[in-house]
C-alpha cells in the first residue's frame, strides 16, 4: 500500500475543500491515487463546498461571546433559514464566536483577521466539514470585538440581529440592567453613531446636502412662500399644462389638497425649477429654518443618545437622560449591531422552476 503523506493531504484538501481526515481516508482507500481520491470524496459529499463557493449565503445567525471586559460578535451564514434554525448550525456558529473571543483579534473592516481567525485551530477544516454535513454553503462573514469598563450583548429575533454596548465608568446590577437596554434600543432602532460630536464635518456636510436636495425635490412639503414662488415661476413660464393649470385655480384656495390632482410632470417641474435656483433658496431664512429643522430629527434618529428611549414613559426621554438618571458616570464608549444579510444580495428561490429546469 501507498504511503499517504502530509504533502498528498494538503494537496488533495486544495483541490477539493474536503477536511483534513477524510481527505487522508479518501487517499487510504485509493491507495494513494489522486485522481479517483477526488472521486470518492465527490460521491461521499466530502467535497460538497468545493460545489458551493458560487451560491449566495445571505441567511444565518450572529452569536456572541462574552468574558470579563470583553465580547464579540460574530455572523455565519448559510444559503436558508432553515439551516439557521438546526442546532448543529447555532453550536457552530457559537463555537466561532468563542474561538473569535480568545483569538485576541478585533475583526472589524479588517478582512486579514478572518483569514487569521479560520487558520486558528482548525477552523476551515471545521467550516469545510459542516459546510459538507449541512448540506449548504457556509461563510464566516464578520465579527467584531469590543472592550469596557462593563459590556452586554443582546441577540434578537433568535440571533437576527446580534448588539454589543461597551461602556467607561459602568459597573453593578443597575448599570448592566441599563446598558442591556441600550443594547435593545441599538437593536430596534440601529444608530449609526453614538451621539451627534461623532458625525465627522465630511458626512455632516453630506447630510445636509441630501436634505437640501430631498426638500426641493418634494415641492408639497417646502413652505408655503417658497411654494407659491415656485408656482408663479412654472406659471409664467408656461411649464405646466392647461390641465394642470385649471387644477391650480381650482384648488388653490386649498394647497393642502393641490399635490393630490397635479401631474407627475407638472410636480416635477416644481422640482427641477427649486433644484436649478437652489442657490438663492440657501439664502433665504425660512428654507435654511426648514433644512436646519429636518436635520436635527435626522441626528435624533441616527445618534443613539439623542434618540429618544424606547422605553420611556414620557415618550420624550432621550437615551443620555435615561442613562444619566441611572448613573451619570455611565459613558456608551462603543456599540456594535450585525443584522444577518445586511448589505447582501438574497436569492430568490423558485423551486418549482428548478425542479422544471432539471427535469429539461
Amino acid at each position: 500500500m501507498a504511503e499517504i503523506t502530509a504533502s498528498m493531504v494538503k494537496e488533495l484538501r486544495e483541490m477539493t475543500g474536503a477536511g483534513m481526515m477524510d481527505c487522508k481516508k479518501a487517499l487510504g482507500e485509493t491507495n494513494g491515487n489522486m485522481e479517483e481520491a477526488v472521486e470518492v470524496l465527490r460521491k461521499s459529499g466530502a467535497a460538497k463546498a468545493e460545489k458551493k463557493a458560487s451560491r449566495i449565503a445571505a441567511e444565518g445567525i450572529t452569536r456572541v461571546a462574552i468574558k470579563d471586559n470583553k465580547a464579540v460578535v460574530v455572523e455565519v451564514n448559510a444559503e436558508t433559514d432553515f439551516v439557521a434554525k438546526n442546532e448543529v448550525f447555532q453550536e457552530f456558529v457559537q463555537s466561532v464566536a468563542d474561538q473569535a473571543l480568545s483569538s485576541g483579534l478585533n475583526g472589524g473592516a479588517n478582512g486579514e483577521d478572518i483569514d487569521k481567525l479560520l487558520d486558528m485551530n482548525g477552523l476551515k477544516d471545521t467550516l469545510v466539514e459542516k459546510t459538507a454535513t449541512i448540506g449548504e454553503k457556509l461563510s464566516i462573514r464578520r465579527f467584531e470585538a469590543i472592550e469596557g469598563d462593563m459590556v452586554v450583548s443582546y441577540l434578537h429575533g433568535g440571533g437576527r440581529i446580534g448588539v454589543l454596548v461597551a461602556a467607561t465608568g459602568a459597573s453593578g446590577d443597575a448599570a448592566k440592567e441599563a446598558l442591556t437596554n441600550v443594547a435593545m434600543q441599538v437593536a430596534a432602532m440601529n444608530p449609526q453613531y453614538i451621539s451627534n460630536s461623532d458625525i465627522s464635518d465630511a458626512e455632516r456636510a453630506k447630510i445636509r446636502e441630501i436634505t437640501i436636495d430631498s426638500a426641493l425635490n418634494d415641492p408639497a412639503s417646502l413652505p408655503k412662500p417658497i411654494l407659491n414662488a415656485l408656482i408663479e415661476k412654472a406659471l409664467s413660464g408656461k411649464l405646466w399644462s392647461d390641465e394642470d393649470v385649471a387644477i391650480y385655480e381650482e384648488k388653490k384656495s386649498n394647497m393642502n389638497f393641490l399635490f393630490n390632482f397635479l401631474s407627475d410632470a407638472a410636480k416635477a417641474a416644481l422640482a427641477n425649477l427649486g433644484l436649478e435656483n437652489k442657490a438663492s433658496y440657501l439664502e433665504d431664512k425660512i428654507f435654511k429654518g426648514l433644512v436646519d429643522g429636518r436635520i436635527s430629527k435626522h441626528e435624533k434618529e441616527i445618534c443613539l443618545l439623542e434618540q429618544v428611549y424606547v422605553k420611556a414613559e414620557d415618550g420624550k426621554q432621550n437615551v443620555a437622560s435615561y442613562l444619566k438618571s441611572v448613573d451619570p458616570s455611565i459613558k456608551i464608549s462603543k456599540i456594535v449591531r450585525f443584522e444577518v444579510g445586511e448589505g447582501m444580495e438574497k436569492k430568490n428561490e423558485d423551486f418549482a422552476a428548478e425542479v422544471a429546469a432539471q427535469l429539461g
